[in-house]
This record gives structure tokens, C-alpha cells and sequence, in this order.
């Protein structure tokens, strides 16, 4: 049975080797969001795309590392990033090609590179998420700064500022309040009895399942919370008079260069960017912010400017900061 099946297997395997995708994407946003959208375009063009993901420890960084080293010979078209200071150090290092998507004209200049290499779109928030079923002498912070005070460090939690958001997040504030502060205050954070956890959704599932009160992630996650009817909320942080604002960070989407087939990376980077897909993500469980003009929030979302004031950030700045700070980051959260 054995001999009778081997020419077989081995006529499945060269079949298999010779169906070439027609697009390969890596996309740092979880695959059950992007997925998704993925397939739309699929069904829509009848493109085959090899889509690879990351995983919760080590989304972005691990796409970006392996997009530096094929720099010499290019596997993927497109990079579709959970965040936006990566993706400009492509850019900055030559991995990425000009690409002005006729797709982003309603999204806002601040979220577009002036040179076409990257655009920004279906942004997340970096909030708080709390239990709503705190007693009322445990309240959760209102500043982020605040999560290592003594009384309110053991009930929280946070990513280690690694990857993702959250190192984009540390190295905006490294930026914004200097870099000897916030690496200060890191180290208090690990003293202080804040719990440091492996990604924004590790976090969040301990809040969900009551083994924390509160922690700082991003709406995406929170969302997934609050749409399974678990009992938390969501706070905007920093917003007193004199604040940082909160941080929004956008997704990016950018094409790299020398890519084995750029003119399906355009196709494909004009159907992102499209206010069909932004509407889709803000529909959707992970509750994108739409960026695009003409897309309409749904019911109940928090938009910047209207609900919530969002931080002032210079992009390039943050991802020349987070080069610099990512090295000692790693000193003191990697065991």
C-alpha cells in the first residue's frame, strides 16, 4: 500500500510546489482581521495571496526582521504593518518603493508619507481597559503614568514594550518626555508589582478574566472584551488639562522593493486602502478607527478630536527613537 501511495504523494507535493501565489503579503494585524479581507480581495480579482502572519510575541518585529534579511532577494510585495515607526525604518533603510494609491486621497496628509511610502489607515487607540465591577475604593488610573503608583501596580498590567504598539507607544513617549525618564520608570514598573505580560491580548484576556482590574492595550483588543459581554470599559488616557493625549496609531500599508510581482502589491494596496475596507475593520470585532473622510464610525465608537484628545506625534522622530531605545528596552524586559 506504502509503494502504491508514494507516486501519488509525490505528484500532490509537485502540484502543490507548482501553484505559485500570484501576490505574497506579510501583515503584521491578526489574522482573524486580516484574513478576512485577504480573501474578499481573492474572491474579487482571482489572485492567489500567500498571507503571512505573525504571532502575539513577536508581531511586527519578526515580519521586519525577516524583511531586512530578503532585502537582497525580496519573498514579499507588500507589508501591511499593525503600526507606523517600522515601517518607516524600511522605508529610511531602501525596502520600500513610492507607491501614491489613488485609494488614500480622503485620508489625512499627517497619516501619509510625503514621498509615497507608506500610507496610514483603520487606526487603533492605546487605552486603558478596566473591569466595571471594581470596588468603589479601586479605581483605575486616568494617566498611564499612573499605573505604577504603589496602590494601583499589583491589580494592572502591560505588554513589555517589545514589540507591537506597545514599543511604539514607549518609544513616542521616550521621545515625548525624554529617554532617561522613561526607561525609569520602566525599571520601576517591574519593581512595582505591575504585571508585565506577553502582548496586548495576554494582557487584556487577564482583565477579561478578572485576574486583573485594568491594563494598557489597544481598542482592538478591548473590543474583543466588550463584545464577548465581559464586564470592562474602556478609558482614554492622559486627557486632563496639560496632558500627553492619547496615542493613535495607525495601521500602514507600503510596497517593497524588488518584490517578485509590485503590479498586484498596487492592486492590492489600492483595495486596503479603500474606504470599503476601512468601514469593514471599524464593522468588524477589532473596531478599527476609520481615517478615511468619508467612512462613518459605527455607533458608539470614540473618534479623536470628538471623544477623545489624541497625542501630537512626529512620526519619522518616534522611529528614529524607537532604533535607539528598542536595544535598551530589551536590556531590562529580556530574560
Amino acid at each position: 500500500m506504502r509503494r502504491a501511495l508514494a507516486p501519488l504523494l509525490l505528484l500532490a507535493a509537485a502540484a502543490c510546489a507548482g501553484e505559485e501565489a500570484d501576490l505574497v503579503v506579510y501583515c503584521a494585524l491578526d489574522a482573524e482581521h486580516s484574513e478576512p479581507i485577504v480573501r474578499i480581495f481573492e474572491e474579487r480579482t482571482g489572485l492567489r495571496v500567500d498571507l503571512q502572519t505573525d504571532t502575539e510575541q513577536a508581531k511586527t518585529v519578526g515580519l521586519v526582521q525577516r524583511l531586512f534579511q530578503e532585502r537582497e532577494r525580496p519573498r514579499a510585495d507588500v507589508f501591511w504593518n499593525n503600526e507606523i515607526a517600522h515601517t518607516i525604518r524600511l522605508a529610511r533603510a531602501g525596502l520600500t518603493v513610492p507607491y501614491r494609491s489613488p485609494a488614500a486621497t480622503g485620508i489625512p496628509a499627517s497619516f501619509r508619507d510625503p514621498d509615497g511610502h507608506w500610507t496610514g489607515f483603520a487606526a487603533r487607540a492605546r487605552i486603558i481597559l478596566h473591569r466595571t465591577d471594581l470596588p468603589a475604593d479601586l479605581q483605575p488610573p486616568r494617566r498611564v503614568a499612573d499605573l505604577i503608583r504603589p496602590e494601583l501596580a499589583p491589580h494592572g498590567g502591560m505588554a513589555a514594550p517589545l514589540t507591537g504598539t506597545t514599543l511604539t507607544h514607549f518609544a513616542a513617549l521616550s521621545l515625548r518626555l525624554g529617554r532617561e525618564p522613561v526607561l525609569d520608570w520602566l525599571r520601576r514598573a517591574k519593581e512595582s508589582g505591575l504585571h508585565i505580560g506577553r502582548g496586548n491580548a495576554h494582557v487584556m484576556r487577564q482583565v477579561r478574566e478578572g485576574d486583573y482590574g485594568w491594563c494598557l492595550t489597544d481598542t482592538d483588543d478591548a473590543a474583543k472584551a466588550r463584545r464577548a459581554g465581559y464586564p470592562v470599559a474602556i478609558l482614554f488616557p492622559d486627557q486632563e488639562e496639560g496632558g500627553a493625549g492619547t496615542l493613535l496609531i495607525p495601521n500602514t500599508i507600503c510596497l517593497i522593493a524588488g518584490g517578485p510581482h509590485p503590479e498586484a502589491g498596487r492592486r492590492f494596496i489600492d483595495f486596503v486602502l479603500s474606504p470599503e475596507v476601512e468601514a469593514m475593520l471599524a464593522a468588524g470585532d477589532s473596531e478599527q478607527i476609520p481615517l478615511h473622510a468619508g467612512v462613518a464610525a459605527p455607533p458608539g465608537m470614540k473618534l479623536p478630536g470628538r471623544d477623545f484628545r489624541p497625542m501630537e506625534v512626529d512620526w519619522e522622530a518616534v522611529a528614529e527613537e524607537l532604533e535607539a531605545v528598542l536595544p535598551r528596552f530589551q536590556e531590562l524586559f529580556t530574560e
